[in-house]
């Protein structure tokens, strides 16, 4: 009978896969929701648009929790993988903290939607758009962001930006831990490299450990950086949001597979490696 179990690596890889399709279901559910709201801006329905994309956000919210607690449970028993997942492309994990992206960056999503929102309203404006209506362009964008909110945001970063510099101090003390007892002292004593050493066995294990903990912490702190982004804004805005961080995310690796393609097809010339000249492979 043939055996269906998963070793660790590929439960992991499983249950990014199935997060990544959770992803892409969730975009064009998102789409919809923001279409239905803004073609009733301004009418009686507008009201319970704004109750569905609310309960929209609040599951995506509650997907991003499961896929954290999922992958606490199988940290446990492997956290290294996902400190430089192999199921990334190379561009993700140059991009990587902590087995995800920084909580930071979701705020530099924020202002970046911001900017270029309000960049558009401004050049239609002057260009005088036929059928160019401000007030009723779409309701409270991420360009409508109010003095409150805006103020509301940057002090959730900078306290945002504190807690992962602790997390960052933890994990590079892990890090130079590899080089103290019993690691390094062993490494040096054993007269062949690499010999399997209980001792070692014993304090890898319990870094392994320490990283699935602080894995943790991470998703943790991702999870209540984009629920707390998500109170601050209107729903339509939560929803542009939302939308907008699941693009990015899918597209990066979109974007990382198809470098990855190209840096395949592209041959170097045996007679310049130390230039590193390529040529592409006709």
């Amino acid at each position: 009978m043939e055996n269906k179990g998963k070793n660790i690596e590929q439960a992991q890889e499983s249950c990014y896969q199935q997060w990544m399709s959770l992803q892409s279901q969730r975009v064009p559910e998102l789409k919809q929701a923001l279409a239905q709201r803004r073609t009733h801006e301004g009418s009686a329905d507008a009201g319970a648009d704004d109750n569905k994309l609310s309960e929209l956000t609040q599951n995506i919210i509650g997907d991003f929790k499961n896929y954290a607690g999922k992958r606490a449970d199988l940290s446990h028993r492997c956290s290294s993988n996902y400190y430089a997942p192999l199921w990334n492309t190379p561009l993700e994990n140059a991009l990587i903290w902590m087995g995800g992206c920084r909580p930071s960056s979701f705020f530099r999503l924020v202002y970046a939607l911001c900017g270029s929102q309000t960049e558009v309203r401004v050049t239609q404006f002057l260009r005088n758009i036929d059928g160019y209506d401000y007030s009723g362009s779409g309701g409270a964008s991420l360009s409508d962001l109010t003095a409150e909110q805006l103020a509301k945001i940057n002090v959730l970063h900078v306290k945002i930006i504190d807690e992962e510099e602790k997390l960052t101090k933890k994990v590079s003390s892990l890090q130079e831990d590899a080089a103290d007892i019993p690691i390094s002292t062993v490494a040096y004593a054993e007269e062949h490299v690499g010999e399997p050493n209980a001792m070692v066995d014993q304090a890898l294990d319990k870094q392994e450990e320490a990283m699935a903990t602080l894995l943790a912490e991470a998703d943790k702190l991702r999870v209540d950086t984009l629920a707390k982004i998500i109170e601050i804004l209107t729903p339509v805005q939560a929803g542009d949001f939302l939308m907008a961080g699941k693009k990015l995310h899918l597209s990066m690796h979109q974007w990382g597979e198809l470098r990855d393609r190209r840096r395949r097809e592209c041959i170097i010339d045996a007679g310049n490696d130390a230039g590193g000249e390529e040529e592409e492979e006709k």
